[in-house]
């Protein structure tokens, strides 16, 4: 498991959940819905959660990406993320 204020670790973690959930950060930020500082303020939003293992656990259980309609209700990033998602 990643340290709290790894932020390599809470990249990807962000990044797999927002997968998980059918959102693309990279389409999401060259269609101007997510700038690089809204996508690193999510990063440290993550950084600095209380439910890592919660959110590794839910992760595990997924199976893949776009899998889960939204992100669980755990996240503190959910809300963002799930308004990210194309509609």
């Amino acid at each position: 498991m990643g340290c709290p204020g790894d932020t390599d670790f809470h990249f990807w973690l962000t990044r797999s959940v927002g997968r998980t959930i059918g959102l693309n950060f990279s389409a999401a930020m060259d269609e101007g819905r997510l700038s690089a500082e809204e996508y690193l303020d999510l990063v440290r939003a993550c950084s600095a959660c209380s439910h890592v293992a919660s959110c590794q656990h839910w992760l595990a259980g997924q199976g893949g990406p776009a899998l889960s309609a939204q992100a669980p209700d755990f996240c503190r990033n959910g809300t963002a993320l799930d308004a990210l998602k194309p509609h």
